[in-house]
């Protein structure tokens, strides 16, 4: 039997019995990790104010003595950053909620991966300042985390054609779900069955977006029709790709919904 430490954002708390708690952690070196923290809803010493969604901690876990498919015990966590301000702020919770069920769904378990553990605590970060629009935030997390989990969309030019937008005189493009990629209206004529339009402007926001210094975004200013359009496309994008109907969406999608209405 041997420990291990590390820092972690806690991603899902499921209750286990009277005391215990399932707790699904992203870490930096070993991935997604699952852990068994027993006795931690009595336990003020050893996990105080450290297990909440979103949280930031830096934690000590044992590996399994006999059963090897046994969960890992978490043994102590240190809370670094609670992210306070998402966790009190409704809308804040459903994007960062949003983000976490996406990482959560897509990744495996104890398989590392770096730069989706440093785009989400940068992501937590900057939503806890308010230092970007949550609306556009997000619109980041989801094209970076496209990028890295290599299912980014053509959105630079005509995935058929290989025609970029610059030299696209039409305001409206075609993109096509299954296919990842942007259609010119010239190859459109064979039709795109799952796909919606999307304008030439807002498309160009969302690659700069994605090739810029993540450090730089926030400079970028959207319209609030381009929040709308890439909101849904790269919401219902990632849903048909991942083949996932989030529930966290849905309660975002309600929220955003009450405040257009």
């Amino acid at each position: 039997m041997h420990d291990f430490k590390t820092d972690a954002i806690l991603l899902r708390r499921i209750e286990y019995g009277d005391h215990d708690f399932i707790i699904t952690f992203m870490t930096r070196d070993k991935g997604k990790i699952t852990v068994m923290a027993k006795n931690a809803k009595k336990s003020v010493k050893r996990f105080s104010g450290s297990l909440d969604l979103f949280s930031f901690n830096h934690i000590q876990c044992r590996m399994p003595k006999k059963n090897k498919d046994a969960l890992l015990t978490l043994v102590q966590s240190d809370l670094e950053n609670g992210f306070a301000n998402i966790r009190y702020d409704v809308y804040k919770t459903a994007y960062a909620s949003y983000w976490t069920e996406m990482v959560n769904l897509w990744l495996e378990e104890g398989k590392a991966q770096p730069d989706v553990y440093d785009l989400l605590l940068f992501s937590f970060d900057m939503l806890n300042r308010s230092d970007m629009p949550k609306e556009v935030l997000s619109l980041l997390f989801q094209i970076r985390f496209m990028s890295i989990s290599g299912f980014s969309p053509t959105i630079e030019r005509c995935g058929i054609c290989h025609v970029h937008l610059d030299d696209i005189s039409e305001k409206m493009l075609r993109f096509d779900f299954r296919e990842g990629k942007i259609v010119c209206p010239k190859c459109r004529v064979n039709g795109v069955r799952s796909g919606l339009d999307v304008s030439k402007g807002t498309l160009k926001q969302l690659f700069w977006m994605n090739n810029t210094h993540v450090e730089k975004a926030d400079r970028i200013r959207f319209s609030s029709m381009a929040v709308k359009e890439g909101q849904i496309l790269l919401e219902s994008f990632i849903a048909f790709h991942m083949a996932r109907e989030f529930k966290t969406l849905t309660f975002l999608k309600r929220l955003r919904n009450d405040v257009w209405t």
